[in-house]
């Protein structure tokens, strides 16, 4: 053993470069894994992310308004109390949809410990006493947007809208669970409510005692004051179920990047013990048998590859953070969830172990090696140029190029792995382009056609609006609608029932499959509405607004990112032919090319002095974009493990192309043209590489982004292939950056001495 660990010093004190490069490797894929858990941790959970951002409290807890539960605060593992906050139930309506509601007293500053997360509008303020904050599953099921008036119909009262808001609480479910609703003690009591009930959250030092505690409060209480307990546990479960095909497709790039780090791994660690033919035969001549040689390899690798995981878990626990990005964003939040230690742990001694397994491979072939160096009998078969290769040199081609065309389709069976291993990280960034041509489609052709929505307030008339919004030089056209809640057969949630423009002036539905509406009762519907009704399109479909029934001819399927896709469109001209009572309530807004929907917005505030409700359509973009922003992200981590990979297969082609030296010389090539010949064949290789990343790619990722797509809603058919310039770019940047990395190592080789060529292992 002493003996092992003697030469295996020395052997990594002749070679520096090898050791650093081992190490850096390893550094470099544990931080790309441990990067992607991340990723992974913080775009498959929003839950987990929203909880820990608004310091969610882990049990919730209903008593009676004679009840104290200020007495949890002393219990032990409680650290601290969110509320109480008094509380009453209700029954709200706004366009025609109603809910259950538990309206909550808050504060004009929000609370330390649950905290709710502010998405659109603002907090309570006193300059809006009747103001109230909906949580955004709630203001969903509502249709409801800051500015929007709720009515509740027990009393007339009706009450403002100043704000949505994410909770990690369990969110609103018809006719099961009430949804929640922020508002001031004063808007409250003007309505006439009476507080039915007190409602706390704990904030617990250990989750796990969550069900002890519960245990522990009630017993304080008492049974007889406690109505309803909820935990974080429950939450968690219910919100995972919106998540769960973003999880997959990331799962499918963490498992892409976990696979291609195992390979690069066991590429380069191969690529080395290979090179060490010589040292090999010496340390049998002495007497090393083959197992000391393989426990050597072992060591060396091992202990390398300890260090590089250590490095790189340092690394992202004390720098992580500070990366700027999404990625930095992601392992902030992730240090904060419960599992990253167990993960900052499992990643590095995953990694050590398969570098361990990897390593006992090669340095087992390493130990068969004969302690007399000599070339394998294929060596020389695979030099040979193919009749193909002879008969372009005829032709004049320079002979680097055929010689290196050459060496790297015949080098041996090593080069389809080489390949391989090189194409999957670029597979994965194929996807990435596809999401990116994508998004960039959506952005230049959006799913809806307007860009504004326009409501007017305080009083001002129909024409009013449409004079002021038509003044603006911006607009390009301006279309009366209204939306409204409808119901559908055998379903008690509700659908968005919406009528737009008239049969003289059509409002341009975007459309997927099939038509545009053209005739009477012709309408357009979402994916989530066929999804429900389980219908398609050219089917005729029922659906009733108040009392009245709407019978609706699908004719085509548009893109709607809005209310999971659970969307008909049709015109308002057919939706008055059955109830003529309908008047428009806004205006959809076309733009020509080129106008800022914000610009545009902010002027029409200015003109109407306040008196227009505008806000920006939602695009199917926008319900893309947390997803593109992760994948860009573990798309940078595959970017490492390949730039690692491309240094190993140049490696390895310097390496093949060592026995040829001589002979290359001694049929008058020069170096630099020896030097091409290798520069050559590892542009080749990458470029086979790019080709099967782009072939592999493609329908892999119109598979992703269609089935991502067809889940929230939004319908299968959007995704793009990248350009046909864009995949050239990707193809350029391979190879040039295989050439820069092979450029020196390759002029290197030319000055070797014909012994130092015999230090190759196949």
């Amino acid at each position: 053993m002493r003996a092992i660990l003697r030469w295996a010093h020395v052997d990594l004190r002749a070679h520096r470069g090898e050791a650093l490069f081992i190490v850096a490797a390893t550094t470099g894929i544990v931080a790309a894994l441990l990067f992607a858990a991340a990723l992974f941790g913080y775009a498959t959970n929003p839950w987990q992310r929203m909880f820990t951002q608004s310091h969610g409290a882990h049990v919730w807890i209903r008593t009676a308004p004679a009840a104290d539960p200020a007495r949890l605060a002393s219990l032990d593992g409680v650290e601290a109390l969110s509320g109480p906050y008094r509380t009453t139930s209700a029954t709200v309506e706004s366009r025609g949809a109603r809910a259950g509601v538990e309206l909550r007293g808050a504060d004009e500053d929000p609370p330390t410990h649950g905290r709710p997360l502010i998405t659109s509008g603002r907090w309570l303020t006193s300059d809006s006493p009747d103001g109230v904050v909906l949580e955004s599953s709630l203001a969903r099921a509502l249709l409801a947007e800051p500015g929007d008036i709720l009515t509740v119909p027990a009393n007339g009262r009706s009450l403002t809208v100043v704000g949505i808001a994410d909770s990690p609480e369990p969110r609103y479910r018809p006719g099961e669970r009430a949804g929640t609703v922020w508002a001031s003690a004063s808007a409250v009591e003007r309505m006439g409510a009476v507080w039915s009930g007190q409602l706390t959250g704990m904030v617990l030092a250990d989750p796990d005692d969550t069900e002890y505690a519960v245990q522990r409060a009630v017993t304080e209480l008492g049974a007889d004051a406690v109505s309803d307990v909820s935990d974080w546990q429950q939450a968690r479960a219910e919100a995972r179920g919106d998540t769960v095909l973003l999880g997959q497709v990331l799962v499918l790039f963490g498992l892409g990047a976990l696979i291609a780090a195992a390979l690069a791994v066991f590429g380069a660690i191969s690529t080395r013990v290979r090179g060490h033919l010589r040292d090999i035969s010496v340390l049998k001549a002495v007497g090393f048998t083959p197992g000391q040689v393989t426990r050597t390899f072992l060591v060396q690798h091992v202990a390398l590859a300890l260090l590089g995981a250590v490095l790189a878990g340092v690394l992202i626990q004390v720098l992580g953070s500070r990366v700027p990005g999404r990625l930095g964003e992601a392992v902030d939040v992730w240090q904060d969830l419960p599992g990253p230690p167990t993960a900052l742990f499992a990643v590095p001694v995953g990694a050590v172990l398969f570098i361990g397994a990897a390593t006992c491979l090669a340095a087992w072939r390493a130990g068969r090696v004969s302690p007399v160096p000599l070339p394998p009998p294929e060596a020389a078969s695979s030099g040979r140029l193919s009749r193909l290769a002879r008969r372009v040199l005829g032709l004049g081609v320079p002979p680097a190029l055929v010689l290196g065309w050459h060496r790297a389709l015949a080098r041996d069976h090593r080069t389809p792995a080489t390949i391989a291993r090189l194409a999957l990280p670029l597979v994965l960034i194929t996807v990435a382009l596809s999401a990116w041509t994508t998004m960039d489609r959506f952005d230049e052709h959006p799913g809806p056609s307007a860009a504004l929505t326009v409501r007017a307030e305080h009083g001002l008339g129909d024409q009013e609006a449409r004079s002021l919004i038509e003044a603006d030089d911006r607009v390009r056209a301006v279309h009366p609608g209204l939306e409204i809640a409808a119901l559908v057969p055998g379903q008690t949630g509700t659908i968005a029932l919406r009528g737009i423009g008239g049969r003289d002036e059509p409002y341009p539905f975007p459309v997927v499959e099939g038509r545009a509406p053209e005739g009477p009762d012709e309408a357009v519907a979402g994916q989530g509405l066929l999804d429900l009704l389980d219908a398609e399109v050219g089917d005729w479909v029922r659906v009733t607004a108040g009392e009245h029934p709407q019978i609706l001819h699908i004719v085509g399927r548009g893109i709607e990112p809005e209310n999971s896709g659970r969307v008909i469109s049709t015109s308002l001209d057919t939706l008055r032919q059955n109830d003529p009572g309908l008047s428009p309530a806004l205006h959809q807004v076309l733009l020509k090319p080129g106008a800022d929907p914000g610009e545009v917005r902010t002027a029409l505030l200015e003109a109407s002095r306040e008196h227009l409700d505008i806000q920006e359509v939602t695009t199917p973009g926008d319900r893309f974009s947390p997803m593109l922003g992760v994948v860009v992200g573990l798309v940078a981590v595959l970017a490492l493990i390949g730039l690692i990979e491309l240094s190993t297969a140049v490696g390895g082609s310097v390496r093949a192309g060592e026995r040829d030296l001589l002979a290359l010389k001694a049929i008058g090539l020069s170096p630099s043209q020896i030097t091409a010949v290798t520069l050559t064949a590892i542009g080749s290789t990458a470029l086979l590489a790019v080709t099967v990343g782009a072939v592999l790619g493609v329908p892999l990722a119109h598979w992703l982004i269609d089935a991502e797509a067809r889940s929230s809603g939004i319908g299968a058919g959007v995704a793009r292939t990248p350009s046909v310039p864009h995949l050239l770019l990707l193809a350029v940047a391979a190879v040039l950056g295989a050439v820069c990395l092979a450029l020196l190592p390759a002029a290197r080789a030319t000055r070797r001495r014909f012994a130092d060529t015999v230090n190759t292992v196949r």
